[in-house]
């Protein structure tokens, strides 16, 4: 079982009220985790920690952060069968997600080691004589990151990795899901040399999480927050944030729309659908959740995706032929499964999958799927696509939109300036033609529009977020003022 203590400036401590709470294992109802759980008291210590920090890390040199960031990242390689280990016991992740997402949480230090040099400013004309007139970053102060369970290396590094590179401190809400899994990130950069109290770790009992972000948000040395998780909550994050006059990055949920159009190539189509349904039991963000198929090839659409899924079976983490892992809880397996079931009340057929034992639920196909069913409009975060067919182009776009949401979507066409012209009419912060609704790169502007959020994680993007734009003058002439 691990032990996981909140990580506050140089020590490591049990919550301040002695307070701990469990994670279980989603499958065996093991206790796998026993984690401090942070009072208000706590959280402020940490953004305490962080503000006394920032002074010292901020006026480091690019170079010097960028080395313990890339250090960051080969430690972070070189532990990765400890990450596996947590995130399969906390998260009933495959074994192979656990991988990528180490893979992928390391390039994004190196990405946040390469922007160290990369923020910059720039020089205004000005109409004044001998006036000159500069536009400056620099670091804002204490961020607060909050990260989610389903991708917990990618999301939790993600969360602080830019921050840091622009020479904030940081604070790192973890996820009451893998309290184990996030304190590992912040264990790695602490290995590599960054000084205490530039990251800090909080984690709190899932009653106390509300009290313990409004604490972080309210905190007077927190200048900016960054959220991955629900809608519902962002919401509620964003109006704490609003309270205080704090920026807030969201990203947030998503219904991602793959739109397979009448001259698309459908076994490219069937491939992308499967793995962006079905990876991490669809527990994603971007995860294909409506496939907008035009009806002249629906039928054998369907067919080859239904062979497609047969083919993919989910079962305990590391059992042979099981390339999906467990659903994050009974409760949640069981959420998904009442919306398939709903659907095929309505109308829709079951091509395939939807078999549930405990918190393995097999993957599922649903064809015929209309706005009358709840798999139409909610988010499911399960292993489940549903396939909406469409008369024309212009169908399949009001469709892709009819939605909240507008995180990610694909379009599948061989007329590739046809398919380019439907992806700019579909909205979404992020749009793929001939590939995949789930990809993550760490240079790319990563986020969403309407209830999927706003701003944008990765590359320069990133380094907007999380710097002040200053305009700094410098008089070089005797100014003349009117009186």
């Amino acid at each position: 079982m691990f032990q996981v203590r909140l990580m506050l400036g140089d020590k490591d401590a049990n919550a301040s009220e002695g307070a701990v709470f469990e994670r279980r294992d989603p499958i065996s109802g093991e206790v796998v985790s026993q984690a401090a759980a942070a009072s208000v008291a706590d959280a402020q210590a940490a953004a305490n920690a962080a503000a006394a920090a920032f002074p010292g890390w901020s006026n480091t040199s690019p170079s010097q952060r960028r080395a313990v960031l890339s250090r960051a990242a080969d430690l972070l390689v070189e532990r990765t069968p400890e990450f596996v280990k947590a995130m399969t016991l906390e998260t009933g992740a495959a074994p192979m997600w656990g991988a990528f997402n180490c893979k992928l949480a390391a390039g994004m230090l190196r990405e946040a080691a390469a922007l160290t040099t990369q923020i910059t400013g720039e020089v205004i004309p000005s109409d004044k004589p001998g006036f000159i007139a500069m536009a400056l970053r620099q670091p804002a102060g204490v961020c607060v990151g909050i990260a989610p369970w389903n991708a917990p290396v990618i999301l939790g590094v993600r969360a602080i990795a830019v921050p840091l590179a622009c020479g904030n401190t940081v604070v790192l809400k973890s996820a009451e899901m893998c309290p184990m899994t996030h304190w590992l990130i912040a264990s790695v950069l602490r290995a590599a040399g960054l000084p205490p109290g530039a990251v800090n770790v909080i984690s709190n009992a899932p009653q106390d999480a509300k009290a313990v972000v409004d604490a972080l948000i309210a905190h007077p040395a927190v200048r900016r927050v960054n959220f991955t998780g629900s809608t519902r909550v962002g919401r509620l994050v964003a109006q704490s944030c609003a309270l205080h006059l704090k920026p807030v990055l969201l990203e947030l949920g998503g219904k991602a729309p793959l739109v397979v159009l009448d001259d698309a190539d459908l076994d490219a189509a069937v491939n992308a659908a499967a793995f962006g349904a079905y990876m991490n039991q669809g527990q994603i963000c971007m995860s294909t959740e409506r496939i907008i198929v035009d009806e002249s090839v629906a039928d054998e659409f369907v067919a080859r995706l239904a062979a497609k899924t047969r083919t993919l079976r989910a079962g305990v983490p590391g059992t042979e032929g099981c390339v999906l892992g467990s659903m994050i809880g009974r409760d949640a397996a069981q959420r998904v499964r009442s919306m398939i079931d709903d659907a095929v009340h309505k109308g829709a057929r079951l091509v395939t999958g939807g078999e549930i034992d405990g918190t393995i639920l097999q993957p599922a196909l649903i064809d015929h799927l209309t706005p009358a069913m709840q798999l139409y409009r909610d988010e499911s975060f399960g292993p489940v696509a549903g396939v909406v067919r469409v008369q024309s182009v212009e169908e399949a776009i009001s469709v892709a939109n009819d939605t909240e949401y507008g995180l990610a979507a694909a379009v599948f066409g061989r007329d590739v300036n046809r398919a380019l012209a439907v992806a700019r009419q579909i909205d979404s912060g992020i749009c793929h033609i001939n590939s995949a609704t789930v990809q993550d790169e760490a240079q790319m502007p990563f986020g969403g529009v309407k209830g999927s959020g706003y701003g944008r994680f990765g590359g320069k993007a990133g380094i907007e977020e999380f710097t002040e734009l200053r305009w700094l003058s410098l008089q070089t002439e005797t100014p003349h003022y009117p009186f």
